[in-house]
């Protein structure tokens, strides 16, 4: 397989800049180049594009994903350290997932509690420019 960055790109529905900023940090290596210097990748280039592309969709932050790629190409390993990362990333998405469920609550405080009055008397406007109106400070 010979690609052009565009039909990597169209291939793996990662965009170009993205692709260029991955090798930039070095998640892809540099690619071959024709003589006309543009950049070519093979069918590893776009299996190991697609592993970070799921890998992104699942929130996994690009350290991580750095250590997962070095794991995949120990397949003899233990997969305890893959385990411990995505260990890791669940605790994170546990985090969020409680933020977003207070922030959720806060809102509809809001919203709630607003008369639909006047502006100088909404609890929207009020709330906003007043933190410690919050029912929670965690949001």
């Amino acid at each position: 397989m010979d690609l052009s960055i565009g039909e990597l790109s169209r291939r793996t529905s990662v965009k170009v800049p993205t692709i260029r900023y991955y090798e930039q940090v070095g998640l892809l290596s540099p690619p071959a180049r024709t003589e006309g210097r543009q950049r070519r990748y093979g069918e590893a280039e776009a299996a190991r594009l697609n592993f970070i592309r799921h890998a992104r969709e699942l929130g996994f932050e690009l350290e991580a994903i750095r250590e997962l790629l070095e794991l995949s190409g120990s397949p003899d390993r233990s997969c305890a350290e893959a385990d411990a990362i995505a260990r890791r990333q669940m605790e994170a998405v546990e985090r969020r997932i409680g933020q977003l469920t207070a922030l959720r609550g806060e809102l509809e405080r809001m919203i709630t509690e607003c008369g639909h009055g006047h502006v100088c008397e909404c609890r929207v406007i009020q709330v906003l420019a007043d933190h410690g109106q919050c029912a929670h400070a965690q949001h």
